[in-house]
């Protein structure tokens, strides 16, 4: 695997040489056709979508697994009392048998017996019984701690979920306020749905949230790097048959690109074509964006944005204000962000 400072100077002497030949043959260097994404005011826009989205995925992240945590709790706490009642009944019987002078004592047993052979028969019995009455009251003691614990545990998971809820909400209106800033954010008719999904969960911390990752992994779109996480998002669409031209990192500019957190599918099979993408392509695209909103939870997905349009975990589609050009409007590419 390539260093980062190597991979990063033969990227650079690509660059130089691509553009070399691209501008005497004059022809536009695909990576122009997304020209601005990341500078001025959608960079700004970027980067509050990139914080509020990375928060709410964490929050909801941690939401399902106490959910479900309170769930399996609530389960071992029925269970629990239920066998608290069956000791509490047993240990009340055995609390009865003293107190009315039925219990069998070590002094009666010997007093009682005529020959050893009884008496050492009968210190046996009252052995066995001191000991299971004996145990069955430390495990009543015991389970009654394990239930206190477990009612302790199920509000704590209880009191998560709420303070997870407040953050997803702030974070879905950071977000929003965001788009609208941009003007974005309106809601959208024909956005892109249908999709199936093919991918298996990738894995999270204890709490839920997606543990955080670098650009570690060599990008196989160009000379740079990517996370594992969009390395395994863009084999994942590959194998599920989006093989169209892609592009994931990039040094310049801002937003998840030069993380190597962000891929953009062309809609065209070859490169970035700098007009609005029609027909087939505009078919591809639509399907590669619903593809990746029905995988979004599985691959751990930020935003996806497409033909003017963002989708995010919070709000799911809405419009976005884009620059103007095929590119910067994302008429020709599907943008997709990850955690």
């Amino acid at each position: 695997m390539l260093t980062a400072p190597t991979r990063h100077l033969r990227g650079l002497l690509m660059l130089m040489v691509v553009s070399l030949l691209l501008g005497v043959a004059g022809i536009a260097d695909p990576a122009a056709a997304e020209p601005g994404e990341d500078g001025g005011q959608n960079l700004t826009v970027r980067q509050a979508l990139d914080k509020a989205n990375a928060e709410y995925n964490d929050a909801k992240g941690r939401l399902d697994k106490s959910v479900a945590d309170q769930t399996a709790i609530t389960e071992q706490l029925a269970a629990t009392k239920t066998r608290l009642g069956e000791l509490e009944a047993s240990a009340g019987a055995v609390a009865s048998a003293a107190y009315r002078g039925r219990r069998v004592s070590l002094a009666n047993v010997l007093l009682a017996s005529d020959d050893p052979d009884t008496a050492i028969h009968g210190m046996t019995t009252v052995q066995y019984m001191l000991s299971r009455d004996d145990k069955q009251l430390r495990e009543l003691a015991a389970t009654r701690r394990q239930q206190e614990q477990q009612q302790a545990d199920l509000a704590a998971a209880v009191a998560n979920q709420q303070a997870q809820l407040k953050i997803m909400e702030a974070n879905k209106k950071a977000a929003e306020d965001a788009l609208r800033k941009a003007g974005g954010g309106a809601a959208v008719t024909g956005a892109p749905s249908g999709g199936r999904v093919t991918t298996n969960p990738v894995g999270r911390n204890s709490d839920g949230s997606y543990a955080k990752q670098g650009c570690t992994e060599d990008d196989p779109t160009t000379s740079g790097c990517i996370s594992p996480r969009m390395l395994n998002a863009y084999n994942e669409a590959r194998k599920a048959g989006y093989t169209h031209y892609t592009s994931c990192y990039r040094s310049g500019g801002g937003g998840d690109h030069p993380l190597g957190k962000a891929c953009d599918f062309s809609a065209n099979a070859k490169t970035f074509v700098d007009a609005r993408a029609t027909g087939a392509d505009q078919q591809y695209g639509d399907a590669l964006a619903a593809w990746c909103v029905a995988n979004a939870k599985n691959l751990g997905v930020k935003y996806v944005i497409w033909y003017k349009r963002i989708w995010q975990p919070s709000s799911g589609w809405k419009s976005y204000g884009g620059d103007g050009t095929p590119a910067g409007d994302h008429y020709n590419h599907v943008h997709l962000s990850m955690q």
